[in-house]
């Protein structure tokens, strides 16, 4: 019997800040994150603002429930900037040339909307855990005639203390990485006539289908991280001079050289020469993990040679029953377990395809490493195009059941080599490893160009 090993990491810092971008708000409604846990993250705001030559006062206050992909851009977001900077406690100071910059994040939805809609994070994970009502909530409000005019309505009873929210911070960037969260504050801006002193960006972060409330006219500039993504944009009105396509942000760590397989799989308790799938269910441990455990522990297991033709690694997040369930079989191959993890980067390195829902983070993560994907579910509406992106740009493929991803990944390792590194290289070929960098540079310059600030690097 092979002896799996549970681990849990600490989880990430709220916030690490740095020097690429001078003075900006992040704000998000929730989200749905983690390496694409479902979930839901508050609305935040990250903003810079003071006057020049003086001091800049910056600050946090971050509330985020669950693994998700929100807190997940946060925190990388942030490491991208860190490249020039130490790590900024919460709420010190940061000297920036001849500024003094200080760090906020407060909490837009719960902290500036009153009652039932600060109540409106909360719902996502009860909807999306109810596929029909998701479903119906999602496509219910594509059309522009319906949530315009929701947004119309949401605003007579929101926009005053959402008003307040923003003034109070004075901000001269706001960034929103929510579909929710670009209507009402656009609204206010131009009622005030701010839309020409403070800069507006949304980073779009669905790989294919996305809803139209992701796109507003006014809009500064909209990150894309597609082509197929722009061009929806351009649907929705926008100019192509507000759209930028540099990929889906990931973590930094990403862009790392990686160390090899051996290595890391000795790290990991695994076999260094065995291949190995990765398999995800986010970081609550969700879907069909155990029956595709066991699924793949028959498929990897040659009987003719009485030995085994692949490894599992799998990572359970949050759920400790199901780790505690698969360590207690006696697997005929190797199998590893883990907790909830960080370092995703390592998992994937140390494997050679991976199996997840089609979560657009994950997605982009595994490209990166240029593994092959098999998508397993998806969520209604966002994560639907996610599917066909993968499999007509020849990177994986799709099936829901456990039996037949068991058969894919066993050709996989077996006769059918030839097609894992052609998926491979295709996967590699679409990776944008980059774009977090990419967007804090051209966020820095859309403040620079808007204040006429100066070049400025971090100091000690």
């Amino acid at each position: 019997m092979h002896n799996p090993t549970s681990v849990s990491q600490e989880p990430s810092a709220v916030l690490d800040l740095g020097s690429q971008i001078g003075r900006f708000t992040i704000d998000s409604s929730f989200i749905n994150l983690g390496s694409d846990a479902c979930s839901s993250a508050l609305s935040n705001f990250l903003y810079f603002n003071g006057a020049r030559g003086g001091k800049r006062s910056v600050s946090l206050s971050l509330k985020v429930r669950g693994g998700l992909r929100f807190r997940s851009f946060l925190h990388e977001f942030n490491r991208a900037v860190r490249f020039h900077c130490e790590r900024i406690p919460i709420g010190t100071k940061l000297q920036v040339n001849e500024f003094m910059v200080q760090v906020f994040v407060t909490d837009l939805w719960s902290d500036h909307t009153p009652w039932p809609f600060n109540q409106l994070p909360r719902s996502y994970s009860f909807l999306v855990k109810h596929g029909p009502l998701w479903k119906m909530t999602y496509y219910g409000t594509a059309p522009r005639l319906v949530h315009q005019s929701n947004f119309a309505a949401t605003s007579t009873f929101i926009a005053r203390e959402v008003a307040k929210g923003l003034m109070k911070y004075q901000p001269d960037i706001i960034i929103s990485v929510h579909p929710l969260m670009q209507h009402v504050p656009l609204r206010i801006l131009r009622a005030k006539g701010l839309l020409k002193k403070i800069v507006f960006t949304t980073v779009v972060t669905d790989l294919s289908t996305c809803h139209p409330t992701w796109f507003h006219k006014l809009v500064t500039r909209c990150y894309c991280p597609t082509t197929d993504v722009a061009k929806r944009a351009l649907k929705a009105g926008l100019q192509q001079s507000q759209i930028k396509i540099y990929g889906l942000p990931v973590r930094p760590s990403f862009v790392k050289p990686v160390r090899s397989k051996v290595e890391l799989r000795r790290e990991l308790g695994m076999d260094e020469d065995l291949p190995a799938v990765l398999l995800m269910g986010g970081g609550e441990g969700m879907g069909p993990i155990e029956a595709t455990a066991r699924a793949l522990g028959d498929s990897l297991n040659d009987e003719n040679l009485g030995a085994p033709m692949g490894q599992i690694l799998v990572i359970c997040g949050r759920n400790k029953k199901l780790a505690n369930k698969l360590n207690s079989i006696n697997w005929k191959i190797p199998v590893q377990v883990k907790g909830f993890v960080t370092k995703m980067e390592e998992c994937m390195g140390a494997c050679d395809c991976i199996i997840t829902k089609a979560g657009p983070g994950t997605i982009a993560e595994a490209m990166i490493r240029g593994l092959p994907i098999i998508l397993n579910d998806y969520i209604a509406g966002q994560e639907a195009g996610n599917v066909p992106y993968v499999v007509e740009n020849g990177c994986g493929k799709f099936s829901k059941s456990p039996k037949e991803i068991a058969k894919i990944v066993a050709e996989w390792f077996g006769p059918k080599a030839y097609e894992l590194q052609i998926m491979s290289q295709n996967a590699l070929r679409l990776a944008r490893s980059d774009a977090v960098f990419k967007i804090v540079h051209d966020l820095h310059e859309l403040v620079r160009q808007r204040s006429f600030l100066p070049e400025y690097s971090c100091t000690a």
